[in-house]
């Protein structure tokens, strides 16, 4: 609840749960508004007074130019080294209770792992990090294990018991990270998160018209996880005699009830000790737990689901489309990219109007203007879904909405992108933020998405803005650098330009093509397979002109090498980005 003053809107009083009567020592909320009604009269020269030291401190933060001309070439390290020093060790992830997973920052730590492995030594470090969070994530209770899907945070260093809501903006980042790390792996317990992840996304979360859903409630008939917690007798029921003491060992349930008298799914035993355990195959252990886990997905699917929000929101979009078109492309699952593709037709068809995008969509009305993020995230997005597949018509979309954040959102005196547009309802400051919060920061998207999408269509306006606001960033992260991953992945980027493959051909020879590309993990990599068809392509891309059965143009920047005309030869391009244990 804030309090505002009537002539200019600026906030001069607010907090959070005031209750309707008082109690513990907070006054009703009836009694606080006339006590604010009375302060507000007796003391307004006050108020005006710290509303104006208000806005020229914001004005300070925002739109100060920055004092550094750009990052300093060890920032990313010494991010990784921040990273380092509050990673846990015993139970992965950064920091204590309420443990929140810190995608972006895990992504940036696969990337220094990947960009080692073409250096003197493999940063095996960062790799742990990384390989040791999702994998407690991934067997711990903030993932379902039964539905797929990630909870919030968890309110425990062991990733157990979580705050049981699922959100949009979590699980998008996360399935790009699973799918990321399960191809530079090849672990199979991140291929399997991954593949259940998205197929709860498809099964659960996308709406009929093709957007994503954006949350699904904690609570269900009033009680936070009554949805997903069980009884140790239920399940012994459920399952069948040889199935349950494998499964309760797995999953704890021979051991004290750890949520509120009842279990909680988390795997305390992997599957090597179970097999010792119980003399079987490990193949055999995962076949049973899988199918006990079915068991009691079934059973579940009859109880009262938690709510859902079906509003549908571009940014958070952006970031879903982003997820399933990674697992698609990595998975090799072409529902998972068809998914993806419903998704982005929808924002192209019900949020993109007059040249612009709005913001939120429910109930036949979308509404709202767009927000740095929204823009941001779907440019993200279109370029990871262009890799799985070809059209012409995104990338134009792309580039119309780079031009937008360009009009638009960009400080064009100081560099950076502001939060909303130059013809956005007045605020008392347009943010320009750059460290991630629950979402990575929208400046980092921006500046990494920008840059990708010049090099591809060769506009250096894109990239110019991308530079400027990672220099306009450079104070901020030098203030606190594991706050600012999203904005460093771009600053590497800038660093190493990423290495753009552009395939030409005809549809089967160039399918075998494209297949090559995608079989490993390589971050600074962008492939894009053309058909020798394709109309309406911009003229640094049709000046990749196709060759025969299929070709293949290396490109650094704004620099490609001679036509590649055969695998042999392309195999050894690839094997200069790949990063594969």
């Amino acid at each position: 609840t804030m309090f505002l003053t009537p002539k200019d809107h600026i906030p001069f009083f607010g907090g959070t749960y005031f209750p309707n009567e008082p109690r513990h020592g907070l006054p009703g909320f009836k009694d606080l508004l006339q006590r604010v009604e009375q302060y507000y009269r007796q003391h307004r020269v006050e108020i005006e007074k710290q509303n104006a030291s208000l806005v020229n401190a914001l004005d300070r933060i925002y739109n100060t130019p920055s004092a550094m001309a750009s990052p300093t070439p060890d920032a990313i390290d010494k991010a990784r080294q921040g990273l380092k020093q509050g990673f846990d060790a015993r139970n992965g992830g950064f920091g204590s209770a309420p443990k929140f997973p810190h995608v972006t920052g895990l992504e940036l730590l696969l990337r220094c792992w990947a960009a080692s492995k073409h250096q003197d030594s493999s940063d095996r470090s960062a790799l742990h990090m990384v390989i040791f969070t999702l994998t407690k994530m991934a067997l711990g209770g903030i993932y379902d294990h039964l539905g797929g899907g990630f909870c919030r945070y968890s309110v425990d260093d062991l990733w157990m018991i979580p705050h049981f809501e699922k959100m949009l903006y979590d699980n998008g980042p996360l399935l790009t990270l699973y799918s990321e790390a399960a191809t530079a792996t090849g672990n199979e317990l991140f291929l399997r998160t991954g593949l259940e992840t998205a197929d709860w996304v498809i099964r659960e979360m996308q709406s009929p018209e093709g957007g994503y859903h954006s949350t699904l409630d904690a609570d269900s008939e009033g009680e936070e996880g009554k949805y997903y917690v069980w009884s140790s007798e239920l399940i012994k029921n459920l399952l069948d005699s040889d199935e349950y003491p494998l499964f309760a060992r797995r999953f704890g349930l021979d051991r004290r009830a750890n949520f509120e008298g009842h279990w909680h799914l988390h795997a305390f035993v992997d599957i090597e000790h179970l097999a010792d355990e119980f003399g079987m195959h490990e193949s055999e252990v995962k076949s049973r737990l899988d199918e006990g886990r079915q068991k009691l997905f079934r059973e579940r699917e009859k109880r009262i689901r938690p709510g859902r929000d079906e509003k549908i929101l571009t940014s958070w979009n952006g970031l879903m489309i982003k997820g399933m078109a990674a697992a698609g492309r990595y998975f090799h699952k072409s529902d998972y990219i068809d998914s993806a593709t419903r998704a982005l037709d929808f924002v192209y068809e019900t949020m993109w109007k007059n040249g612009r995008l709005l913001a939120t969509y429910k109930d036949g009305k979308a509404h709202l203007n767009a927000y740095l993020d929204d823009y941001a995230f779907i440019i993200d997005a279109i370029v990871e879904l262009l890799q799985c597949r070809w059209r012409s018509r995104d990338l134009t979309f792309a580039c119309n909405l780079a031009d937008v954040l360009l009009e638009y959102f960009e400080d064009h005196d100081n560099g950076g992108f502001y939060f909303t547009s130059n013809d956005h309802e007045r605020l008392i400051q347009r943010l320009k933020g750059y460290t991630d919060e629950s979402t990575p920061s929208g400046n980092g998207v921006a500046a990494k998405a920008l840059a990708r999408l010049g090099y591809i269509v060769g506009q250096p306006d894109y990239i110019d803005a991308a530079e400027r606001t990672i220099k306009q960033a450079a104070a901020s992260i030098h203030s606190a650098p594991t706050a600012h991953a999203a904005i460093l992945i771009a600053y590497e980027e800038q660093l190493a330009p990423p290495e753009i493959l552009i395939l030409r051909g005809q549809s089967q020879v160039l399918k075998q093509w494209h297949q090559r590309c995608l079989n490993d993990y390589a971050p600074r990599r962008i492939t894009l397979a053309i058909p020798n068809d394709a109309e309406n392509l911009p003229a640094a891309l049709s000046s990749k002109a196709p060759q025969g059965d299929a070709v293949a143009y290396a490109c650094h920047g704004m620099t490609c090498s001679p036509p590649i005309l055969n695998l042999e030869e392309l195999d050894q391009v690839l094997a200069k980005t790949s990063a594969v244990l």
